[in-house]
């Protein structure tokens, strides 16, 4: 055993192996990389207070408490004691009223109170926890947060490890083909295009970073606010433990109070915000599938429909409808009236949906790529080059959404599906 291993480190240590079909693969020294440690907040240091934000130190590492409202309290963690700007995608930058909160002190820990949850930072261990106003606990830290660097993206992986106890589910994450109680799973939140997805398959197209903890009848909720690739362990690794951590960003979570489930999403719901009131048509019933073309198929699956007798308010359109699947055009073949068409539908009683992929053809003579690449509309690398990726359309470059200019440009676009009568 001993020999056969002494060749295969003469093998390994072999600068270039010729393998088959004379492909050579160069074996390259392997560099000594500082070892990744990980980082854990201290004995609190001291603390200081802004409005209604809270700053808690041990020394180098910062901790910011905010209270948001009576039920709702964030945390925020800035391994280096700077915090980045203050912004999110996902909450409005507007201050909900707080009633009453106040601050005390004593030997052991700093408690933030509000008139229905307390905040209570321990002293000697950076531990925070949460419990209502007569001291009943819902949540606490198992450890204190800690961080790491990131050596593939640089910044830092951000954790926030804290207690299951011994009867708590978990419930959440929005797109998770499993059982409703999450315990004794561990998740991954990164939209990813998986079509004929399966049972337990993770992750899938889309990423809610909140769940609600419940035990004793008694509910609170989480929301990661944190665009990174995110992970989810619901006491997976350790019965005892739950964790989220993301590959960059910051470690910045809200604690949403219950008691009741009901009580926690309708809070969340206040935090991020709440959709619009749908039109009744789309509360409806709906026909959807990959790909109904051309005109006249659509229009055989309507009449079906009504000589059978079977409810539908709407079609939907895939991707065929398009011009070689570039948003915002026709497939003239396949449609060669759309407006009429679509007007024929609505008589009998059909909304004509359609797909838009935000996958742009890179294309000269397609308007949209133009209009997009004159104004420097798409996302862009950190060398300043657009990004590119292939979709159904091949070569494609993307809008960047984050740009205020750029969300009113691409609602503009949708003018001529409108004008055909698309709903």
């Amino acid at each position: 055993m001993a020999k056969d291993l002494t060749k295969q480190q003469e093998a390994d240590n072999n600068s270039t192996q010729v393998l088959e079909e004379g492909i050579q693969h160069v074996n390259n020294p392997v560099l000594d990389l500082p070892e990744i440690v990980k980082n854990y907040l201290g004995p609190v240091a001291g603390y200081h207070q802004e409005n209604n934000n809270y700053y808690f130190n041990d020394g180098s590492a910062s901790v910011e408490i905010k209270v948001v409202s009576d039920e709702i309290i964030r945390v925020r963690l800035a391994p280096k004691g700077q915090f980045l700007e203050d912004f999110s995608y996902a909450v409005p930058q507007s201050d909900q009223h707080v009633a009453v909160y106040n601050f005390e002190e004593d030997q052991q820990a700093y408690r933030v109170k509000t008139n229905t949850v307390t905040c209570v930072i321990n002293k000697a261990d950076f531990l925070v926890s949460f419990t209502d106003r007569e001291g009943k606990e819902y949540s606490k830290d198992y450890a204190p947060m800690h961080w790491e660097e990131n050596p593939d993206f640089g910044g830092y992986y951000v954790y926030s490890t804290k207690s299951a106890m011994a009867n708590e589910a978990f419930y959440g994450l929005g797109d998770k083909p499993t059982h409703l109680n999450l315990r004794g799973k561990r998740f991954v939140n990164w939209n990813s295009d998986t079509y004929s997805f399966q049972f337990h398959q993770d992750p899938l197209y889309r990423s809610i970073p909140f769940y609600i903890g419940l035990h004793g009848g008694d509910a609170y909720g989480i929301f990661f606010d944190n665009t990174f690739k995110t992970y989810f362990d619901f006491a997976a690794e350790a019965h005892d433990q739950t964790s989220f951590w993301s590959e960059g960003g910051e470690l910045q979570y809200y604690y949403i109070h219950g008691p009741h489930m009901m009580d926690v999403v309708k809070r969340y719901h206040t935090l991020t915000g709440t959709h619009y009131l749908p039109p009744l048509w789309a509360l409806g019933f709906h026909q959807c599938r990959w790909s109904y073309y051309p005109e006249s198929k659509v229009k055989d699956l309507a009449r079906n429909f009504r000589e059978r007798q079977i409810p539908c308010d709407a079609i939907y359109l895939d991707i065929d409808y398009m011009d070689g699947y570039r948003c915002f055009t026709w497939n003239k073949k396949y449609f060669p009236d759309p407006k009429k068409m679509i007007k024929e539908l609505a008589d009998d009683g059909f909304r004509t949906v359609v797909i838009i992929d935000p996958g742009i053809k890179v294309d000269e003579n397609y308007w949209v790529f133009r209009e997009g690449k004159k104004n420097r509309y798409f996302c862009r690398r950190g060398d300043d080059y657009f990004m590119e990726g292939y979709v159904w359309p091949g070569r494609c470059q993307f809008p960047d959404f984050t740009n205020e200019e750029v969300r009113e440009w691409w609602g503009g676009l949708f003018k001529g599906l409108v004008e055909a009568g698309v709903a």
